[in-house]
């Protein structure tokens, strides 16, 4: 039963999580929603764990714009405009520190040096 209940306790994410502190642009996806910056705590190809104070919980739409280094993809660095969805909230220890979000990509668009960056900026900027 021991190697049961471990095999379950068992961090199950999908990909490799790196500890990456990079300001991350978040909106709740809404046309009247105002964005704002938030940091990131650690960040994967499927996911990131952002600082906010924004006002989210577990199932929020958010849009989210931010560079992805190489060193996560293994590919030359871009900006990844990322539609996900909130799968966990940690409250801040005390009353005057920012909430942690967990925010699950759903998909995801890149754009790479060199590449436009005019598509991801109007695209952004409809939302």
């Amino acid at each position: 039963m021991d190697r049961f209940v471990q095999r379950f306790t068992k961090d199950r994410r999908l990909s490799l999580r790196h500890d990456l502190r990079t300001p991350v642009r978040v909106r709740i996806r809404r046309r009247d929603s105002q964005e704002c910056v938030a940091q990131s705590e650690n960040l994967s190809t499927n996911g990131v764990f952002v600082q906010t104070d924004l006002p989210l919980s577990t199932g929020a739409a958010l849009d989210l714009f931010f560079e992805m280094p190489e060193s996560v993809t293994g590919l030359p660095s871009a900006h990844w405009l990322c539609l996900g969805h909130v799968v966990r909230v940690v409250s801040g220890e005390s009353d005057d520190s920012r909430r942690g979000v967990g925010v699950q990509f759903d998909c995801y668009e890149v754009s790479r040096p060199g590449q436009s960056q005019t598509y991801l900026s109007e695209l952004y900027a409809e939302r």
